[in-house]
């Protein structure tokens, strides 16, 4: 019995061939003048190369406020898995129906926090990346992932809970340093050009101003989230 294991594990290693991304295959039942490379085999690099993109985005997080906005990015990869990404982001909103259904039926002021403004910087990495055999025709994509720091700019309505204040129709400004992360696909329409579609999340300590009940105001700390999806075009250099 082992001698057999042994005899069918020696056949199995001796038919183990490592693939790399210089890989060439031949297939007997082919033209002979064809040939079909590994996957591996890319046909857009990142490496050493610069991009700046621009994005719209529209922010899913947030139960009181729609917020659409857009982002600037440049980043530059080292090699083809590990990269770096500078983003700035700026967002726009208005109170939605949901808020003015809280002051209509309920004769309660909605508290809401959003994102105005934001800035920071991405240890970017890609690892994988596909081809999308659609219509006769190969798309080539890249899926990246990235975390870093952002410096971000926030807006919020505390005033309207401060009894007698005169500024109750002006929003708060503040600035929170916080973690940002992002999620997104390259997919490539040429060597310069490529639609990118990206999930970023920010996260931040703020303070969060409130009545409690008719006695006074009372100031808590605690951790918000925002989320926006994008999409847009990157170019390479």
């Amino acid at each position: 019995m082992k001698k057999a294991l042994w005899i069918f594990v020696s056949l199995f290693l001796s038919t183990v061939v490592v693939a790399s991304e210089k890989s060439l295959y031949e297939f007997s039942w082919l033209d002979k003048d064809k040939e079909i490379y590994v996957l591996q085999n890319r046909k857009f690099r990142k490496d050493g190369r610069f991009y700046i993109g621009g994005t719209g985005v529209k922010t899913v997080s947030g139960v009181f406020i729609d917020s659409y906005g857009a982002s600037l990015r440049a980043g530059y990869f080292f090699n083809e898995d590990w990269g770096f990404e500078l983003a700035y982001g700026k967002n726009s909103g208005s109170e939605n129906d949901t808020a003015k259904g809280v002051r209509e039926q309920a004769a309660s002021v909605p508290y809401f926090r959003k994102i105005d403004s934001y800035m920071g910087g991405m240890l970017m990495w890609s690892p994988f990346y596909s081809k999308i055999n659609t219509f006769n025709k190969i798309f080539y994509f890249d899926w990246m992932l990235g975390a870093g720091l952002s410096s971000i700019n926030t807006q919020d309505n505390r005033n309207k809970f401060v009894v007698g204040s005169t500024s109750q129709n002006d929003l708060t400004n503040e600035n929170a340093l916080g973690g940002i992360w992002s999620t997104g696909f390259r997919f490539y329409i040429t060597n310069s050009w490529s639609l990118r579609m990206d999930l970023t999340g920010l996260h931040y300590t703020a303070e969060k101003s409130r009545k409690a009940g008719t006695g006074p105001v009372t100031k808590d700390s605690q951790i918000f989230s925002n989320y926006d999806i994008g999409l847009g075009l990157n170019y390479t250099f």
